[in-house]
């Protein structure tokens, strides 16, 4: 008898002592994703949910370290041949099993998409000459082009199970529907969860659209048990309400709590929060291909965004250091390229670029300009820190020296589909750069678009300079990093001369939580359920 009123006492104990594990975890969303469909649009808070249920063949730390995933291992063979191994023993949430099948599948469903935002992940993807399974456990492929940044390309692809289709035997064969024989799925069907199936963390419960989005532990995920037996992100897109609720114990974190309320956190010992610098610059891309642009009206009935004078007048007109100190709070850096000096590929001792109206005025009237012209920016209103007031204040800036600007806020609901259709003049956009080097942001944004899309996928202003898309390609096929760097110094200069693209400040990412928790910022953006741990 005393025994098991021990045993009983002992196993409450145990049950006490560990509340977390039964615990819930609420997070409150600056930015809400827009899909679980893991290859609907290759955006931030999207590839942050997707990593809770999907994984990719490697996956990225909180510093953007390349690690394994779903292989072990890797190799390449100084050209264009890669060769993974798979990881054993792992399952889907729905009990299939893991196997090179389901890479093959995930590989062609990116090639295969209908309901892509801008063909998101299909620039991966769309370089592959071939992809084999010489076993169940190994997948080589072979790029058309040598692509020496591959491993940390695959870590945002998530996989999926082959399972969620009817189909024979699978090929990487796009054109002849890769041995799938029933429906290629389309984003709803993940939205209602009926094919959120991965091998990560965490299953979907529900996902409900302004409204919030419920996980689960996974408990036959094969790495370790994460603490939260659920997890729930909330959309609150005002950072008013967001900290409200994390000081009524509303949430346990919060993304993106204003810089200016940060005093109110530090000096409450219920609480802690980190400042994480990004990756993410924040710039203006301008329509410098069309005659005549569907925003912009001139005198003369020209496009002004074509001349480069006007480009260069327009980013001299726009005080960067104001902008990072009245309307970021400091929690952000002025851009003086398009990733942080010092990372891989940029320039060592880029110019500052300079806050000079008068100047800015002087080659308006040099290009024939001297009465400015109207222009509409075009931006979001909840996708990046403080994005609508940015964009005001670079309208105020353009205002001054004659150029009359208005400013279009919009959901990136709506916003998305309308660049990517290129119904903007002068668009806000942001972009983090997922491999850690300089050409991440080049091949995606100022290349020339390719037949295949593997390069110039988000060019929506047309710029177009044959001189640096032969640098870009170059740099991208360069398997020798001293080489590669040099290439991408080189294009990163052209693109930052020709001002198609005017940088603004490179974001620094805030979360706040309870006192009883800890977070692993990420130099990535992601918000993440696996980094937030009991504290000890």
């Amino acid at each position: 008898m005393r025994n098991r009123m021990m045993f009983a006492f002992v196993a409450g104990t145990c049950l006490l002592s560990a509340p977390a594990w039964a615990q819930s975890l609420r997070i409150a969303l600056s930015s809400e994703p827009t899909a679980v469909d893991p290859h609907y649009h290759d955006l931030t808070p999207n590839n942050a949910l997707a990593a809770h249920i999907f994984e990719g063949l490697t996956k990225q730390d909180e510093k953007q370290k390349l690690h394994p995933g779903l292989a072990t291992s890797w190799e390449n063979d100084g050209k264009t041949k890669w060769t993974f191994k798979l990881r054993q023993g792992v399952t889907f949430s729905n009990g299939k099993p893991f196997t090179a099948d389901d890479v093959i599948f995930t590989f062609c469903r990116t090639l295969k998409n209908e309901t892509a935002i801008a063909g998101s992940f299909a620039d991966i993807t769309g370089n592959f000459a071939s992809v084999e399974a010489p076993d169940s456990q190994t997948v080589v492929i072979t790029t058309k082009t040598p692509d020496p940044l591959l491993p940390n390309f695959l870590s945002s692809v998530g996989i999926l199970s082959a399972s969620i289709v009817a189909h024979d035997k699978l090929t990487f064969d796009p054109a002849k529907n890769c041995g799938v024989t029933g429906n290629w799925p389309v984003v709803g069907d993940f939205n209602d969860g009926k094919l959120a199936i991965g091998t990560g963390p965490y299953k979907l419960k529900s996902y409900v659209k302004g409204t919030g989005i419920e996980l689960e532990r996974n408990e036959t995920y094969w790495g370790p048990a994460e603490p939260w037996a659920s997890v729930r992100f909330v959309p609150v897109p005002n950072a008013g309400p967001r900290l409200a609720g994390l000081l009524a114990g509303d949430y346990d974190v919060i993304e993106n709590p204003a810089a200016r309320d940060l005093g109110r956190i530090k000096d409450d010992k219920r609480f802690g929060y980190v400042i994480t610098p990004s990756t993410r610059v924040i710039y203006f891309q301008l329509d410098v291909e069309r005659d005549q642009s569907p925003f912009v009206k001139s005198e003369d009935g020209k496009n002004p965004l074509k001349d480069p004078r006007v480009r260069k007048a327009m980013s001299l007109a726009i005080d960067r250091d104001a902008i990072v100190k009245r309307i970021m709070d400091g929690a952000a850096e002025p851009a003086n390229q398009f990733l942080p000096t010092g990372m891989f590929g940029t320039l060592p001792n880029p110019p500052k670029l300079a806050y000079d109206p008068a100047e800015a005025k002087k080659l308006l009237k040099e290009a024939g300009y001297p009465n400015g012209f109207q222009v509409t920016l075009s931006t979001t209103n909840d996708r990046y820190i403080n994005d609508s007031q940015i964009a005001q204040a670079v309208a105020q800036y353009l205002t001054q020296i004659g150029i009359r600007a208005d400013v279009d806020a919009m959901t990136r609901a709506i916003y998305f589909p309308r660049r990517s259709k290129k119904e903007f003049s002068v668009a806000l956009g942001g972009w983090g750069s997922t491999s850690g080097e300089a050409s991440s942001f080049l091949r995606q944004w100022p290349a020339t678009p390719d037949e295949a899309k593997t390069i110039g996928g988000s060019n929506y202003g047309g710029y177009s300079d044959p001189e640096f898309d032969k640098l870009i390609r170059a740099a991208i096929t360069t398997l020798d990093d001293a080489k590669r760097s040099e290439l991408l110094q080189q294009a990163g200069a052209r693109v930052l001369e020709s001002n198609a693209f005017i940088p603004l400040h490179f974001e620094s990412t805030v979360w706040a939580y309870k006192a009883n928790l800890t977070y692993a910022g990420r130099t990535d953006q992601f918000t993440m359920a696996m980094s937030v741990k009991p504290a000890k």
